[in-house]
């Protein structure tokens, strides 16, 4: 579905991405952890358009999208939903207007479609009852599900999060990480999540990247990533600074 062929990024005077390769299957679910700054959030801009990188090849379901045009940007991306970290909601939206926007800026005018399409998202997201909250009566891990059901109701391909757990306590963390893999499940999207979140990431991923001085240092599945000796992995499961 995703496919990143020697990635580089820079900003300014600092190289941000150093030759990024990373392959991401239909249907599976790639995390991507590595310390703060490390160019995790770059790599997801650069994913979408949102940053164009300085080298390389950003393949999405067959088709290479650096250089397009932003007409034809604009068709790719709506294979591809985004979660914002704080849910990134409009605050002078209802729950159930955010949620439609997608459907209203892609032309949808038919209000018994986007009603059906809002209350299906409401569902899937458990928040059914919660249509006419607006943002500020809403709690982190409800703007987070919301943020994710406007990502999602235009059924794309494939959806990344950005540090979907950040902010929340740990049983509302679960209920997201259980929602990620719920979503890929019931509407087999491909999916990638960048965190910090280490419970998380053993959660939902199928496969892990960590992410380290802009290349990637280690790919494989959670359980090779586990019981990984190597010293810098180590450090970083066990959250210990450099000695």
């Amino acid at each position: 579905m995703i496919e990143v062929r020697g990635l580089v990024k820079g900003i300014g005077r600092q190289e941000i991405l150093r030759g990024i390769d990373l392959a991401v299957a239909k249907g599976e679910t790639l995390v991507i952890i590595g310390r703060s700054g490390g160019g995790k959030s770059v790599l997801l801009k650069n994913l979408i358009g949102l940053m164009q990188p300085d080298a390389g090849e950003i393949w999405i379901d067959g088709e290479n999208i650096i250089g397009l045009t932003e007409r034809k940007l604009a068709a790719i991306r709506l294979k591809v939903g985004i979660l914002f970290q704080g849910g990134a909601l409009f605050d002078s939206m209802t729950v159930e207007e955010n949620i439609a926007f997608p459907l209203h800026e892609g032309g949808e005018r038919d209000p018994k479609k986007i009603g059906e399409k809002v209350r299906e998202m409401l569902e899937v997201i458990e928040l059914k009852g919660e249509e006419k909250k607006m943002p500020v009566n809403l709690s982190g891990g409800m703007k987070k599900r919301v943020g994710l059901a406007r990502s999602i109701i235009r059924r794309p391909s494939c959806v990344l999060y950005d540090e979907p757990t950040a902010g929340l306590d740990p049983v509302v963390s679960d209920s997201i990480n259980q929602l990620i893999r719920r979503l890929q499940k019931r509407f087999g999207v491909t999916s990638i999540v960048v965190t910090h979140d280490m419970k998380s990431a053993f959660h939902v991923a199928d496969h892990i990247a960590y992410l380290h001085e802009g290349r990637i240092y280690f790919y494989g599945t959670p359980q090779e990533l586990e019981i990984s000796q190597d010293p810098l992995i180590q450090d970083f499961l066990l959250g210990r600074s450099e000695r």
